[in-house]
């Protein structure tokens, strides 16, 4: 089966410049990326505990952190590396003091180790991959990237604590990228949507700090690093056509 390469992404995305001009037009005005909570709330309620300590990556202005703030867990830290965001979302939020919020890189997270009981990302690592043409084959800057970010994840999630991630990337392209034995912690996924017939679906990850990955996802891990195989060898020549006009004349 051949593989097709998309066509490559804006750069725009991954630079903060535009994110900045994006959320200084449109303040703290919801946009929801995947779609609210309510979407995929019967798939994360199972994880959280009303005491959590949460902290919610790339909350952009998004409405999530507030909506977690409303059905009881109260202890919500938002970052974003947008200024402009972080500005907008406090002043809309400033009746809510369990909600905090930060300007801060998600490669570099300015938190102790343990800090955290959930780790919450939706849509903000795909990011990382928008300039990727062919997600069977990514790059090793994007790789590294997105390991870079995984490692600060790890180090700020508690023993036990978990790492949730919903994306549109589907298991065979993300997982490689989750099942990384260097984060210490499980890997288990599921499907979520509406569920019609050529409905776009989308996944939530789930990471458990101190689990045992998956034998079968340790070997998938494994391979994303592995260097590519060697190029298949070019097919053997055409016959010459002289023996075709040879044969002919024969019968001739």
């Amino acid at each position: 089966m051949e593989r097709r390469r998309a066509p490559a992404a804006p750069p725009r995305y991954g630079r903060r410049r535009f994110w900045d001009a994006l959320y200084r037009r449109e303040g703290a005005e919801t946009r929801e990326w995947l779609g609210g909570l309510s979407r995929f709330l019967p798939q994360l309620e199972p994880e959280l505990r009303p005491g959590d300590r949460i902290l919610v990556l790339g909350c952009g202005n998004s409405a999530l952190s507030h909506d977690l703030h409303e059905l009881g867990y109260t202890d919500v830290t938002s970052i974003d590396f947008s200024p402009a965001c972080i500005a907008a979302m406090r002043a809309r939020y400033a009746g809510c003091p369990g909600l905090r919020w930060a300007v801060m890189d998600i490669r570099a997270l300015a938190f102790p180790d343990a800090s955290f009981d959930v780790v919450l990302e939706k849509g903000t690592l795909d990011v990382l991959m928008v300039e990727e043409t062919d997600p069977w084959d990514v790059s090793p800057q994007a790789a590294a990237a997105m390991h870079r970010v995984l490692a600060e994840v790890s180090r700020v999630l508690r023993p036990g604590g978990c790492f949730i991630s919903i994306t549109f990337a589907q298991p065979h392209f993300r997982k490689p990228h989750y099942a990384q034995e260097a984060f210490g912690w499980s890997l288990r996924h599921a499907a979520c949507g509406d569920g019609d017939a050529g409905a776009f679906h989308y996944f939530l990850y789930v990471m458990r700090k101190g689990q045992p990955l998956d034998p079968r996802d340790v070997a998938l891990g494994r391979r994303l690093h592995q260097p590519p195989p060697p190029p298949a060898p070019p097919p053997p020549p055409a016959p010459p056509e002289d023996d075709e006009d040879y044969l002919l004349a024969i019968q001739l």
